[in-house]
């Protein structure tokens, strides 16, 4: 794979925030809570999908042993991987999306400031995920293939334009215009490719803990859907079209998986 691929690959799931964040300009309102729902959900499905078949699966086909040796790299690294995430939403000040009380320490932030710290975190992940499978299909590692990473890439934009309008409409409610409420939705997904380049380096210097890598990447997703996105979608009504949308950002990532990452 060459850099340019690598670098395509990096930043197709900031597009996808982009194009979300987009949205922006053409709703004159704040996002119908059903719509939200049902994005919420499908954001949702997609991250499980891609962290069972992109990363937990792959990283415990490229272990070496038998019995628990092929299993123990993808536990470990899975479980630093939502430590990690724990950490960083204790010591970062931010503010969920419908949520009136801020989480992490005390901060003199504005609102815009703490909802916009909680989507990088967010959005953190997502991008150390693109840049593990990226790792992998460079490094030929465990039979992971460019168009696996495609796959992955893809995959992650896809839901990242539901996403990234999710992020932009409450930036404008917030009394945001409307170039300031895409800025922001946009930015927020630059830590993306930032965080997948990083992985992509570390994985070359450290090929051996690419299977944690890989892991590590899968515990950081699942710990955002567990955390926020789940919680998010399932409270109040409408939560049936938040397991209709699950249902469907699964199947997609899943097939998209199998038959574009072979």
């Amino acid at each position: 794979m060459d850099w340019t691929t690598m670098a395509a690959g990096l930043l197709i799931p900031l597009a996808g925030t982009v194009a979300g964040s987009a949205m922006v300009f053409f709703m004159r309102h704040d996002m119908p809570v059903r719509l939200q729902k049902a994005l919420l959900g499908f954001a949702s499905g997609v991250m499980v999908a891609a962290s069972v078949w992109s990363l937990l699966i792959p990283a415990m086909e490229m272990s070496s042993g038998e019995g628990l040796l092929t299993v123990l790299p993808a536990a470990v690294g899975f479980l630093l991987g939502m430590a990690f995430l724990l950490l960083i939403d204790e010591v970062t000040p931010h503010l969920h999306i419908g949520s009136a009380k801020p989480e992490g320490p005390r901060a003199r932030l504005s609102r815009t400031a703490m909802l916009a710290l909680a989507v990088t975190i967010h959005n953190l992940p997502e991008g150390m995920a693109v840049g593990v499978v990226l790792a992998g299909a460079a490094q030929g590692a465990g039979g992971m293939t460019t168009a696996a990473a495609v796959a992955m890439a893809t995959g992650i934009a896809i839901q990242n334009i539901p996403e990234g309008a999710i992020i932009a409409m409450p930036m404008r409610a917030e009394g945001n215009s409307r170039r300031r409420a895409f800025a922001i939705g946009s930015l927020s997904g630059v830590v993306e490719p930032i965080g997948g380049l990083a992985v992509v380096l570390l994985a070359a210097v450290l090929t051996p803990v690419l299977p944690y890598l890989l892991a590590f990447a899968a515990g950081a997703m699942l710990y955002v859907v567990v955390e926020e996105l789940i919680p998010e979608a399932s409270t109040g009504e409408h939560s049936n079209l938040s397991t209709i949308g699950f249902a469907i950002g699964f199947v997609l990532m899943m097939v998209m998986d199998t038959a574009m990452g072979k």
